[in-house]
Parts: structure tokens; sequence; C-alpha cells
């Protein structure tokens, strides 16, 4: 497997890497655990304690790094989720929200504290619409929601 060329993000944790990647694993199809490293004696944490989770989602190669304290994640970097539906879009609000935290126009934060953006695709194409009232309309919808209800979105547009 070469990773020349690829772009990987790396997700630095303090001590959950491999729960996390492990809840990411499960919860996407088509994703799994590609490689685990641990810290040998050289430190700088303690010996056997894992390093790093190498783990795909989709195809997207992703590593989670157990870097300690120092650097919590924030919304200024977040993973997208753009879905086949409603439907799609509830699961995986529904399941990335365990233990974790809602927040607006489809933002959230997970039990890990990533930040995740979880839409349906037509949310694009709602927000992108050639005719700049039905798009503003759509977009003033979606700016009062926190899980985004496409139904809303729609009815929301096509008041004009």
């Amino acid at each position: 497997m070469t990773r020349l060329g690829k772009i990987t993000p790396c997700l630095w944790f303090d001590t959950q890497a491999k729960e996390a990647a492990d809840f990411y694993v499960d919860l996407f199809d088509d994703s799994r655990i590609l490689r685990v490293r641990h810290y040998g004696p050289q430190g700088p944490r303690p010996a056997g304690m894992v390093l790093t989770v190498d783990f795909e989602i989709n195809g997207q190669q992703i590593t989670a790094l157990n870097g300690g304290p120092g650097f919590p994640f924030s919304e200024a970097c977040s993973l997208q989720v753009i879905c086949d539906g409603q439907q799609e879009s509830d699961h995986y609000w529904d399941r990335l929200t365990e233990g974790g935290q809602e927040g607006e126009c489809g933002w959230l934060k997970d039990r890990f504290g990533l930040s995740w953006q979880v839409f349906p695709a037509e949310l694009d194409d709602l927000l992108d619409d050639p005719d700049p009232g039905r798009a503003g309309r759509a977009m003033q919808a979606m700016l009062k929601m926190r899980r985004i209800d496409l139904e809303e979105i729609r009815r929301a547009a096509d008041q004009g």
C-alpha cells in the first residue's frame, strides 16, 4: 500500500485513538482498521500504549494519534458526512451525537470532541438553487436548525 502523495487526516486524541477508530469503523460501512502502533520504551508516553491507529472509512484513510491532552479538537476542522436522504442523515446524526453535543446547521461534536457536519446531499442543491429567493429561504430555514430537516427546508424554499 503506497501512501506517497495521498492526503491523510491525522486526528489528535489524548488517550482515545483506538476507541474512536473502533467507533467510526463500526458506524460507517466499508470501513476497517488498517494498523495499530504502540509506544515503545523510549516514550514519551507509557510503553505499550496505543500510539496511532490507521483506519479507513469508505476508502478515506485516517490516522488517529494518542498525542496527549495538549491539542483538543475545535470546530475549525470538521468531517462532513453527505448523506443520501433524510433517513441516512438522521442515522448518522443520532449515532454521532450519542454522548456528544448538537451544534447548529447540521454540525455536531461526537463523544470524543471531533466536529462533524451531517446533512442530506439535497441540501446543497437547495442552497445553490438558481432562484436567489428560493436559495435564500432555504438558507434562512437551515440557519434555525440543529439537525437538518430536509422537508422543512424544502417547504421554506417553496414559500416564495
